[in-house]
């Protein structure tokens, strides 16, 4: 057997989410059916991570076992042609060999996102599907001091979703930082493991701060009541970008 680990890139308005989904496509069906194209195996692909319907990838790692020996620049290069003739939003950014106990998910130590906000009152054009615009002016400076009230261990419970699967909402945030560059509004996050919707509400409420209709320390206050109905406003997916997952040795 050969395990292959795949760094993955993908425009995500056209998909479902990563996980193979019966009511609409998905980023695991377009990578499973192209694997199967090229060496007429059924694989299962597994990634880092489950991302929401809209939300993008830059470097999105995941693996798939197949029964035969394969190059993995002659895999990289095949993947690639039957996802551009399939028309899918989807790109293999590299493909190696790893070994049989490397898993995309659970060998995985950090993870990385990128929430993107363009501040104008124009409307989108060039980024229209990639970032989140709002017109009224953001004060950075106060999102990025809210949102280190957000860093640490917490539990995360105003901040997950009501259909989030984590065993525990207790998660350790290792950054959160805000930076402005121009109209461009952007956070990244860092962390081991998030909770379902977890960036996309911590983004929102940090929005909230940077319009003005919260204080800084509302933000604490919403994390200390382990309450998702005092969650302020949850951002919407279009920009999000899971951006790197961080493995021992890498």
């Amino acid at each position: 057997m050969m395990r292959f680990a795949l760094t993955l890139e993908w425009h995500g308005a056209a998909y479902m989410g990563y996980q193979r989904q019966s009511h609409g496509p998905s980023v695991q069906q377009a990578l499973e059916d192209a694997v199967h194209s090229v060496t007429g195996e059924t694989v299962a692909v597994h990634a880092a991570g489950r991302t929401d319907t809209g939300v993008h990838a830059l470097g999105m790692r995941a693996h798939f076992d197949l029964s035969r020996s394969f190059d993995p620049f002659r895999m990289f290069e095949a993947l690639n042609a039957h996802l551009r003739l399939a028309k899918h939003a989807v790109a293999v950014l590299n493909c190696i060999k790893v070994a049989e106990d490397w898993h995309a998910r659970f060998s995985c130590v950090g993870r990385a996102y990128e929430y993107r906000i363009i501040n104008r009152r124009a409307p989108l054009t060039l980024d229209l599907g990639k970032a989140w615009r709002i017109a009224k002016p953001l004060d950075e400076g106060a999102m990025h001091e809210a949102a280190q009230l957000l860093v640490g261990c917490h539990d995360f419970t105003t901040f997950r979703s009501v259909h989030c699967q984590s065993a525990s909402p207790v998660k350790t945030l290792d950054r959160l930082d805000v930076r402005r560059e121009g109209d461009r509004v952007i956070v990244e996050a860092a962390a081991r493991s998030f909770l379902h919707h977890q960036v996309r509400s911590m983004v929102g409420c940090l929005a909230l701060v940077g319009q003005g209709q919260w204080r800084v320390d509302q933000v604490a206050e919403a994390l200390a009541a382990k309450d998702r109905s005092k969650l302020g406003l949850n951002a919407p997916p279009e920009g999000l970008y899971f951006v790197s997952a961080t493995y021992p040795g890498e």
